[in-house]
C-alpha cells in the first residue's frame, strides 16, 4: 500500500466521524484550531499527517488516534 492510499483511507475515516457529529468542515476546523483548507486537505487524503495533527483531529472527534487508524484499516 502506498502513502497516498494510506492518506486517503485516513481522510475517509476522519470525514465519516465528522459527518456523524453533524459538523461542517469549517466548524470542525475551528473547533480544533486548524485552517479550514488544511483540514479539508486531510479529508481529501492530500496530507501525510503528523502524529500531533492526528491527535488534534482525534481529540476534536472525541476518539483516540488508534480509533481513526482502525476505522481506516491501517
Amino acid at each position: 500500500m502506498d502513502e497516498s492510499t494510506l492518506s486517503r483511507r485516513l481522510g475517509v475515516a476522519v470525514r465519516k466521524r465528522r459527518v456523524a457529529l453533524e459538523l461542517s468542515q469549517d466548524k470542525f476546523a475551528d473547533v480544533i484550531e486548524m485552517h479550514r483548507a488544511y483540514y479539508a486537505s486531510i479529508e481529501r487524503g492530500e496530507r501525510n499527517v503528523t502524529m500531533w495533527t492526528l491527535w488534534r483531529v482525534a481529540q476534536g472527534l472525541g476518539v483516540k488516534p488508534s480509533d481513526l487508524l482502525g476505522d481506516a484499516n491501517l
